[in-house]
């Protein structure tokens, strides 16, 4: 069908893919305790545009660009790592304030009025936009990915990235929103436990930083 040579596989390697826990799917439901669904999917929107142009890019053949470029790969792969380091340390920062209780006493002397500015210099979607474009392993996976599934002889093989693609980005906005109702519950949960909420905002912060570590590390073969 259309040139995909065994659709059932490609569905059920896709949905392992998309279950393992990464930098994307992290923040969405980081934006998703904090913020609520609305500014969630905003995050989430950048997550999906970012996929868009890292399987437009692979299929442009990037990927293979990136693999055969040492210098190129060490640039992005940096680039990335370096940003994921500072969303973890704005995480850490935030998380200590809440444990402290400075964020409750603001709120309380200006009345609520220190969170709309917060929501306009987060701009989740810009952020997990960034976060997802400066993945090359990400690209590199998509291309290695794709090619297994695409049969060569096929005359029109934009189809068959193209389907493959719209698969991709259903199952990732199916799992971005169970992601994030449920960060939205355990806000609602939580909200009147600081402490705990920084305990997590803490943990998000530092798994943040194990991925950019983890990126650091990555080599394009």
């Amino acid at each position: 069908m259309l040139g995909i040579t065994d659709l059932s596989t490609y569905l059920v390697g896709l949905a392992l893919i998309i279950l393992l826990p990464g930098p994307n799917s992290l923040y969405v439901v980081s934006v998703a305790a904090r913020r609520g669904p609305r500014v969630a999917y905003r995050a989430a929107a950048g997550v999906l545009c970012g996929d868009t142009v890292l399987m437009t890019l692979s299929a442009g053949g990037v990927a293979s660009l990136l693999q055969t470029s040492p210098v190129l790969f060490t640039v992005v792969k940096f680039a990335g790592a370096g940003y994921l380091t500072w969303l973890a340390v704005g995480m850490l920062r935030g998380a200590r304030a809440l444990w402290h209780g400075r964020e409750a006493r603001r709120a309380e002397r200006r009345g609520g009025a220190a969170e709309a500015p917060k929501e306009t210099v987060e701009r989740p979607y810009r952020r997990a936009l960034v976060v997802s474009l400066l993945n090359p392993k990400a690209i590199l996976f998509f291309i290695s990915f794709f090619v297994q599934f695409v049969d060569p002889s096929y005359a029109h093989p934009v189809l068959s990235f193209l389907t493959l693609g719209a698969w991709a980005q259903l199952f990732s906005f199916t799992y971005l929103s169970v992601l994030i109702f449920s960060g939205t519950f355990l806000a609602a949960t939580f909200r009147r436990r600081k402490r705990l909420t920084a305990g997590l905002s803490a943990g998000a912060g530092a798994a943040f930083l194990g991925f950019a570590a983890k990126l650091s590390l990555a080599s394009a073969s």
